[in-house]
């Protein structure tokens, strides 16, 4: 479900009620926990954190004209989302973070790619979310970028 607005302000005036908590907390994990260099935007309708043109020029393959996204989340229809380019791209990071899951949530792991759905609020595991936020600077997810998605 996307919204169609331009700033962060405004889309958090738009999700339901009964997210906007859990949305909020959620975003101050991520500003408190991402490391230096990563922007927070609009991206693809959402809340997202990208690797600025000011520090990747090139952008993003899809759209050179796009920042590099990173993460991003969304109040959804039926849950809230939370996208993390890293663990789709790392082998290793990914299967930390499977492993950590369980850990974290009584609830079965609901996963994409790179998208963790929760259904409720009450089932994200925001500790879990920080660490994970924590482990890719802005250098490392362009060079995994690099290696994994840019067109040679």
């Amino acid at each position: 479900m996307q919204y169609n607005v331009e700033t962060v302000k405004e889309y958090l005036n738009e999700i339901p009620e009964e997210r906007r908590e859990a949305v909020a907390k959620l975003r101050a994990v991520i500003k408190e926990n991402i490391p230096i260099g990563f922007q927070e935007c609009i991206n693809y309708g959402m809340i997202g954190y990208v690797v600025p043109h000011s520090l990747y020029p090139s952008g993003y393959h899809c759209n050179p004209k796009d920042p590099l996204p990173f993460i991003g989340f969304a109040s959804q229809k039926n849950f809230i989302s939370f996208y993390h380019m890293g663990i789709y791209a790392d082998q290793n990071l990914l299967n930390w973070f499977t492993s950590e899951f369980p850990k974290h949530s009584k609830k079965k792991l609901d996963m994409g790619k790179s998208c963790i759905r929760f259904k409720k609020p009450d089932d994200i595991p925001y500790d879990l979310l920080a660490e994970l936020v924590r482990k890719i600077s802005p250098a490392d997810w362009i060079t995994l970028y690099e290696q994994n998605f840019k067109r040679k």
